[in-house]
């Protein structure tokens, strides 16, 4: 018996080798999407946080005319 594998074995390691390779490239595109979304996401969280810092406190009331709220063609 030889020391090289078979044709059907070399075949089929070298299609498992090959979709290794695509899911490796596939994991580290899904990863360097993850970390931008999560950039994304702490972006949007600090400015919400911003805009909380910069509203006016619940206890002082806004006093809004009805006039203020008609569309502007009235």
């Amino acid at each position: 018996m030889s020391d090289t594998l078979p044709d059907e074995a070399d075949r089929r390691l070298t299609e498992l080798e090959i979709k290794a390779s695509y899911a490796e490239d596939l994991l580290d595109r899904l990863n360097e999407v993850v970390v931008r979304q999560q950039a994304r996401i702490d972006l949007l969280l600090r400015e919400v946080a911003q805009l909380r810092r910069e509203q006016p406190d619940g206890d002082v009331r806004v006093v809004r005319s009805l006039r203020d709220e008609l569309p502007p063609h009235y």
